[in-house]
């Protein structure tokens, strides 16, 4: 993923991807870097995670000559992090042939809820000579 683009965003948030497949995605975050002025955790950065996992769980799953753009993403946030890492589970809901669906649980480093999502994916074909 980073060879595709390595000024991404993934980059830029420090997000380490440790498992992936279309089924299941695990990746953590560290907080540092992350944070809005009071030094928590950006409910934000939690969100880019979330669609992090989703988007790259809904690419494997449409393959290579298929893309996946978000249609939709919410988030609730649960409590606020302030150091460490915060790791993303992400479980497919739904894999279809023109959508997915899953659910992100974003923990802290004692397991504690920080945030739940979900996204919603479209798949397409990718652009001629893309």
């Amino acid at each position: 993923m980073l060879a595709m683009n390595p000024n991404s965003l993934l980059q830029r948030m420090q997000i380490e991807v440790l498992e992936a497949s279309p089924e299941r995605l695990v990746a953590r975050m560290p907080v540092e870097g992350n944070t809005q002025p009071y030094g928590l955790l950006h409910g934000g950065a939690s969100v880019v995670l979330a669609e992090t996992l989703g988007s790259v769980g809904s690419a494997l799953h449409a393959g290579p000559d298929r893309v996946a753009v978000g249609l939709d993403i919410n988030a609730t946030h649960h409590r606020a992090a302030r150091s460490g890492f915060v790791t993303g589970t992400a479980t497919a809901l739904s894999l279809g042939n023109t959508l997915t669906c899953y659910e992100i649980v974003i923990t802290d480093d004692q397991d504690r809820r920080i945030c739940t999502c979900r996204i919603t994916c479209l798949l397409r074909d990718a652009a001629p000579g893309a």
